[in-house]
C-alpha cells in the first residue's frame, strides 16, 4: 500500500475514533452517568396537569428547584404506597434541605383519579408530595414525555390494575433527568442522591 494510502486510511480511523468518543460523551451526564441535565437523556417536557385544589399545573410551576417525580395510582397495591412512605421518610430525614425540592405524584389512573382523590391519597403522607390528575391526553403526554410505562391488566373481578415504573425520577431545577430512585434501593443511597439534588439547588 502506498504512503499516500496509509496516510488516507489513518485519517479515517483518526476520524472515526474521534465521531465515537463524541458520541458517548453527549451520552454521559458530568457525574459520568448515564443520561443527565444538560440535554443528555431525553426524559421529561412540558406537560399540563390537575393539582389537588383544582388549579392548573404545568413543568414551569417546578422550576427552580429540583424535583422528585413518581408515576402510580391511588389503588396501587403495594409500590406506589411503599415508595410514597419511603419517599416520606426520606423528606423527614433531609430536615431543613426538603424544603429545596418539589416532590410530585402523578396518578397514571386517568379514569379513577382525579384531584380529589389525589387529595385524600396523598394526605396520608408527607404534605409536602403533591399529587397531580390529568385526562388521558394529557396522561399520554406527560408519561411519553418522561419514558414511563404503564399498562391497565384486567382483574378476574372485572376491573383493573395498572402495572407502571417504579422508579422516582430526579430532575434539576431547570427541568432536567439527573437520575433515578429505584424501588427497593437501599434508604441510606436515596438519601444521598436527594442530599446532592437538594446541594445542587
Amino acid at each position: 500500500m502506498s504512503r499516500r494510502a496509509l496516510s488516507i486510511l489513518a485519517g479515517a480511523v483518526l476520524a472515526l475514533v474521534l465521531a465515537i468518543v463524541a458520541v458517548a460523551t453527549m451520552n454521559l451526564s458530568p457525574s459520568g452517568q448515564s443520561g443527565g441535565g444538560s440535554g443528555t437523556a431525553d426524559i421529561g417536557g412540558a406537560f399540563t396537569l390537575t393539582g389537588e385544589d383544582g388549579t392548573i399545573v404545568t413543568e414551569a410551576d417546578f422550576v427552580g428547584k429540583p424535583t422528585a417525580i413518581f408515576f402510580g395510582f391511588t389503588f396501587c397495591p403495594d409500590v406506589c404506597p411503599t415508595t410514597l412512605y419511603e419517599l416520606s421518610g426520606l423528606i423527614e430525614a433531609l430536615g431543613p434541605d426538603a424544603d429545596k425540592l418539589n416532590y410530585a405524584f402523578v396518578s397514571v389512573d386517568w379514569q379513577r383519579d382525579g384531584p380529589a382523590e389525589l387529595a385524600r391519597y396523598t394526605s396520608s403522607f408527607d404534605d409536602r408530595i403533591r399529587g397531580l390528575a390529568g385526562t388521558e391526553e394529557q396522561i399520554e403526554a406527560i408519561t411519553k414525555a418522561y419514558r414511563v410505562y404503564y399498562k391497565k391488566i384486567p382483574t378476574d373481578d372485572g376491573d383493573y390494575t395498572i402495572d407502571h415504573t417504579a422508579s422516582v425520577y430526579l430532575m434539576d431545577g431547570e427541568g432536567g433527568f439527573v437520575g433515578t430512585l429505584s424501588y427497593g434501593e437501599a434508604h441510606d443511597s436515596m438519601l444521598e442522591k436527594l442530599k446532592r439534588l437538594a446541594a445542587s439547588a
